[in-house]
């Protein structure tokens, strides 16, 4: 990638008022609480009789995806500007996404497996989100030997807290209540919503960058092939991990979509409602990554578990 593509998508910048990142919020607030609509308290009895699968799927998304998404962007370095390569490792730091147990189910996966995973990836994102961001951020931003024009990264962790707790704690709480109480409601209400959060998403986005629209379009080519390989190094964390650790196939297809599917719309919403970084508003490489992300793991998802729908191999 040319120093100049570079300069241009670092040069994208997206501005929101209140109003709108108040509906990136409520967004996300509906997504996940779609999500929870489906969760269950004897799904994680059964799950956790055998919970190396769940363990493994911890250690994909809480630990590996993280440090090899920070290797893979040192790896770029000089090929993506540090801005990009804080995106992805934002994007690695965020839970599972929200799409992730439709996809295990058309997959024919283990549908159980799922849902747990990104409950207990969602739960613990309030402290390992900001954590694996400062982390492998601090990490990437030595090793990568970033010039001084990059801003301090900085974590405030009560802004973060509060943010993920109320965009992923309290609709996460609300929607098992709803399960548990109105369970004719959760049923009528699941699949809609995480549709319909799907499609608003996508119009976020290219709302969002409508004002960048020419910059955008030059430079989507280069973001298409870096999320391309950072999403296809997650899912290959999934399945490898999956493979190793001998669970049925059934867990492995979870495992890979569970650690391929993740919850862009959180990282959107640090970046345009808190300040990760002293000084310097959220711009260029950071926003066009995780944004791109939230659309491209759609169409990947849907692909891998397609594949694995069609594949016969179901123990």
């Amino acid at each position: 990638m040319t120093q100049e593509i570079i300069n241009t998508i670092d040069s994208i910048q997206v501005t929101l008022n209140a109003g709108g990142m108040n509906t990136i919020n409520i967004v996300l607030a509906f997504v996940m609480y779609g999500v929870a609509l489906g969760i269950k308290p004897q799904i994680f009895v059964e799950v956790f009789k055998k919970p190396k699968s769940v363990l493994l799927g911890m250690l994909c998304q809480l630990i590996l995806l993280p440090a090899f998404t920070c290797l893979l962007a040192i790896l770029l370095t000089g090929w993506i500007s540090p801005m990009m390569g804080l995106g992805m490792i934002l994007v690695a730091a965020c839970p599972g996404g929200n799409i992730s147990n439709f996809m295990s189910s058309l997959a024919k996966g283990n549908i159980e497996l799922s849902v747990s995973l990104t409950a207990i990836s969602t739960a613990l994102a309030v402290i390992l989100t900001p954590f694996n961001f400062w982390c492998w951020g601090s990490v990437y931003l030595h090793s990568a030997a970033v010039s001084a024009e990059i801003p301090t990264l900085v974590i405030p962790l009560w802004d973060v807290f509060k943010t993920i707790f109320i965009l992923l704690g309290v609709p996460l709480i609300l929607g098992i209540l709803t399960s548990r109480y109105l369970p004719k409601v959760a049923n009528a209400l699941k699949k809609p919503l995480q549709w319909l959060s799907i499609l608003i998403f996508i119009a976020m986005v290219v709302l969002s960058f409508s004002s960048n629209i020419d910059a955008f379009l030059l430079s989507i080519k280069y973001i298409f092939l870096v999320v391309l390989i950072h999403n296809l190094l997650a899912l290959s964390i999934g399945f490898t991990v999956g493979t190793i650790g001998k669970v049925p196939f059934r867990d492995r297809r979870t495992l890979t979509i569970e650690t391929g599917i993740q919850n862009s719309g959180l990282g959107l919403a640090l970046m345009l409602g808190t300040s990760l970084f002293a000084g310097f508003p959220p711009h260029g490489g950071m926003l066009v990554i995780t944004a791109w992300w939230g659309i491209w793991h759609i169409i990947s998802g849907l692909t891998v578990a397609t594949i694995f729908n069609h594949t016969r191999r179901d123990a």
